[in-house]
């Protein structure tokens, strides 16, 4: 028996005098249908989620990467008495060396994971709460260990409740910029970065057509879209990197989420150019929820209007732009590079945590931990940074020498 077969849909009760507000029932579903009330319900305005965790946007994840990377759909939803979903944990299901390993949906391409809490639930969970809805994964033979990698500490200033578990710190935190209600254009950004990018703009502000905007219309998303396609593989080959975006299923998700719309209207990815009549000099695609807004991909032109600092002109916009609609928050994804810090000057702090649902499990977990840790050991140790990047680097070449042989 496959996998895939071996998780039927499954209902647990939980105390029988279980009172509204508090878990009741946990069910755990392997399609998108079976979970799409539950699922909508959290995603309505006032509860705690954030835009990485849409139905629509890993719907369409799990379509073009997911399955065809052999990753099955585990959806553990916890309800209340009264039928009234708490939770709900989007995660997936792999074999990995063997192991039946649960995951948060949308691997590398969602900058933090998390569950869609009923905002009231989250606010008073228990860790007795969250071992509930462990104890019905642990009903499955299938799986050995849940690896939660990537998850914000707090989030639209609730605690996470899965930091009630064992946890350790990610390889990276994510620089965010905080955003208060009316704050000045100054109050975001300081008066001499401004000026410095002022003075980098005007050279292309002489260009005809020179203008940022945010894509509204199909064939404008199409047509950026696959400037960045060509683009940025060139821009990720310069600075020796693999492409990702080659990846199987990767360019489908990208097309097709870009595309769709949430709903209530809006997209699910907002993408923002920097253009001119001649050509794209800039795109940064992001989620908003409309109160924050996360950066996923970026990429500028290759030519020498390369030299005015396109990508840094163009978040100064979006920062503009989200403000002027009242968000709080901006991040342009985990990672501590130099143009973040310009921007960005809080380090919101991520987690990771691995579980073991079986005996067998815990030596997964101890090994996903163990190299979780190496990671972050490697990002905060300069001399380790230096050493781990000359050796990718060495490799690199080499395989680069080897396929050129």
């Amino acid at each position: 028996m496959s996998m895939a077969a071996a998780i039927d849909s499954r209902t647990a009760e939980a105390a029988p005098r279980a009172k509204p507000g508090h878990i009741a029932q946990v069910d755990i579903v392997t399609d998108f249908s079976s979970a799409e009330r539950a699922w909508r319900k959290l995603e309505k305005s006032g509860q705690l989620l954030t835009a990485y965790q849409r139905f629509d946007f890993l719907q369409c994840w799990q379509n073009d990467v997911g399955a065809r990377d052999d990753a099955t759909p585990l959806i553990v939803i916890a309800y209340d008495v009264e039928r009234r979903p708490l939770l709900l944990l989007p995660l997936t299901l792999k074999n990995i060396y063997g192991f039946g390993v649960a995951s948060f949906m949308g691997g590398k391409h969602t900058t933090f994971n998390m569950a869609l809490w009923d905002r009231d639930f989250a606010a008073m969970a228990q860790r007795a709460d969250i071992e509930t809805v462990l104890g019905e994964l642990r009903q499955h033979r299938a799986v050995d260990v849940v690896g939660l990698s990537q998850q914000p500490l707090r989030w639209n200033d609730v605690v996470n409740p899965l930091a009630l578990l064992s946890h350790q710190p990610s390889a990276n935190d994510c620089p965010v910029l905080s955003m208060e209600v009316g704050a000045t254009p100054q109050a975001l950004i300081s008066n001499s970065l401004r000026r410095r990018l002022k003075a980098k703009e005007r050279k292309l502000k002489e260009l005809p057509g020179y203008r940022h905007y945010v894509a509204t219309d199909d064939a404008d998303i199409m047509r950026l879209l696959s400037w960045f396609l060509r683009v940025k593989p060139m821009r990720m080959a310069q600075q020796r990197l693999p492409n990702v975006f080659a990846e199987a299923g990767v360019a489908d998700f990208i097309h097709r989420a870009c595309l769709a719309r949430r709903p209530g209207g809006g997209r699910l990815i907002d993408i923002h150019a920097l253009e001119c009549d001649e050509e794209i000099i800039a795109l940064y695609a992001g989620v908003a929820d409309g109160q924050r807004f996360s950066m996923m991909f970026n990429s500028y032109t290759l030519s020498d209007h390369s030299r005015f600092s396109p990508g840094l002109l163009l978040i100064r916009n979006i920062i503009d732009h989200c403000a002027a609609r009242g968000y709080r928050a901006l991040d342009l994804g985990v990672g501590s590079d130099s143009y973040k810090q310009m921007f960005c000057k809080r380090e919101e702090p991520i987690f990771d945590s691995f579980i073991a649902l079986s005996a067998r499990g815990r030596v997964a977990a101890l090994a996903m931990s163990l190299s979780a840790r190496a990671k972050y050991l490697v990002k905060h140790n300069r001399a380790l940074l230096w050493v781990a990047d000359g050796l990718r680097k060495a490799f690199r070449q080499h395989s680069a020498a080897r396929r050129m042989a």
